[in-house]
């Protein structure tokens, strides 16, 4: 009897502990569990330990929606691709409803400093011309090339008309406090083209006056000093404008067309923004001439004797003038020279665009627009829009140092297939609005790139804003006790 109790009470016993141990070994895996989704690794416990889970399909690591189907097994169930649909609708609408438009309060210069540098009058009070009855022109000729001044003023102008808010990328506001940024409409390339010659009896030029009466009122501004320029946007996109006054505005963002002429203190692709050219050549409408219709082989036309890096001009004229199929000369806009180019570039596969006094030049902005495939040579040369265009599928880039060897740019060309060539070709006809100026502007045309481009620069801005702020107190601080002591002077 006795070993029949001993026995029940080990039975028992053993129960007990096998129970205790199933118990603990249940709550340990749960613990486990949910420790793991707690320091961030749901993705694993989602695929590898609940297969049929719906959160599988919107981890950050799912195959993309919309997958295709594999032996008759749907990979992500329509409610699950619903859900994930919904989840990136809501943050491309965070982001798109972030930031609608940049808004951009403009300071009302007095008309010397833009419209009137065109010739327009203002009448009474004035600050700008009614652009809806008469627009004023903007000269022609090389002048173009640098108006970028001229047609941001007018979008910005004409941001309140009825009928175009939809497409614009920029609206001016009238309270600063409230912008993004602040723009200063100088139309400095224009200053520089029409006024930098000395008239005698003045002692110094129309464009350095108004560059130092442009110092004087931004620096006096409330705008100015609230940011220390950092959130104003300044053009000065011909690369010998603002020479007098960049050195006092550096803080701003600048709006060039290279950094040729600056040191990297005043200008760098950080804080500034490459713009392009406004190109001359006409637009090639309807462009039909592919590889088999595009005669020459290799275009050039301008300027061959230039200073700084565009000593290689001259050493490719000699490598290539005698070249077949290659058109390499001296050429102006004077006389009849942009139908000539004109008709050169239409009638070309490849337009060379070679380093001139600075690393830019309006000519690969003409290639584009003629759709002949641009071939860059340039080392130092900053791009338009370069962080979400890619240039390498359009044109085609050659170190300078590699172009001056022997027949290496003759080879290059010849060895592009048309197949290849066709490819560039058809994607310059896909992305030449991007570089097209014109008002009314149009969606993603060259001056919603701009703004969109500022709009890219904004956030860092803000950043350098917050960062300078950081110590104000303490700065406040140290002058009010400067003041209230009479030995403080000396302790600070």
């Amino acid at each position: 009897m006795g070993e029949r109790n001993s026995h029940s009470v080990g039975l028992i016993s053993r129960k007990s502990l096998f129970c205790l141990f199933t118990v603990a070994t249940s709550i340990f895996i749960f613990s486990w569990f949910f420790v793991l989704r707690s320091t961030g690794r749901s993705h694993f416990i989602d695929r590898h330990l609940l297969p049929n889970s719906r959160l599988a399909a919107v981890s950050d690591n799912s195959p993309p929606l919309n997958q295709e189907k594999t032996s008759g097994l749907i990979l992500n169930p329509p409610e699950t691709d619903d859900i994930a649909e919904t989840i990136r609708e809501k943050d491309v609408g965070k982001c798109n409803s972030k930031k609608l438009h940049l808004k951009v309060f403009m300071y009302d210069l007095p008309p010397e400093f833009h419209f009137e540098l065109l010739g327009w009058k203002s009448e009474g009070n004035n600050v700008w011309p009614d652009i809806q009855s008469k627009v004023p022109e903007y000269p022609g000729g090389l002048n173009l090339q640098h108006s970028i001044e001229y047609w941001l003023t007018l979008d910005l102008l004409s941001s309140s008309f009825p009928g175009l808010a939809g497409s614009r990328s920029a609206v001016r506001i009238l309270n600063s406090s409230e912008a993004d940024v602040v723009f200063v409409p100088f139309f400095s390339s224009l200053s520089y083209n029409r006024h930098s010659k000395i008239i005698p009896p003045e002692k110094e030029s129309k464009n350095k006056l108004l560059q130092e009466k442009l110092v004087t009122y931004l620096t006096s501004q409330e705008e100015w000093k609230r940011s220390g320029g950092r959130d104003h946007v300044i053009m000065a996109h011909h690369p010998n404008s603002m020479l007098d006054a960049r050195m006092k505005l550096w803080p701003a963002m600048f709006i060039l067309s290279d950094f040729g002429r600056y040191p990297p203190n005043i200008a760098n692709v950080e804080k500034d923004i490459i713009a392009p050219y406004k190109h001359v050549i006409r637009t090639f409408v309807n462009d039909s001439a592919g590889f088999d219709k595009r005669s020459t082989l290799l275009y050039f036309q301008g300027a061959i004797y230039r200073k700084d890096g565009g000593f290689i001009r001259q050493e490719l004229f000699y490598l290539l003038k005698d070249e077949k199929d290659v058109h390499f000369s001296f050429g102006s806009v004077q006389g009849d020279g942009i139908r000539k180019a004109t008709q050169g570039m239409h009638s070309s596969k490849f337009c060379l665009n070679i380093a001139g006094d600075t690393p830019s030049s309006n000519r690969l902005f003409d290639a584009i627009a003629s759709h002949c495939v641009p071939v860059i040579i340039s080392d130092d040369i900053e791009l338009p829009y370069e962080d979400i265009l890619d240039y390498s599928e359009f044109c085609i880039f050659v170190r300078m140092s590699d172009a001056v060897k022997g027949k290496f740019l003759i080879k290059l060309m010849n060895s592009i297939s048309k197949e290849e060539w066709t490819r560039m070709w058809e994607r310059m006809k896909e992305i030449e609005h991007l570089f097209e100026y014109q008002y009314p502007s149009k969606k993603d045309d060259a001056v919603q790139m701009i703004w969109q481009a500022v709009a890219r620069k904004e956030p860092s801005v803000r950043l350098k804003l917050h960062k300078s702020r950081r110590f104000l107190w303490s700065e406040i601080g140290k002058k009010q006790v400067a003041t209230s002591l009479p030995w403080s002077r000396h302790f600070w």
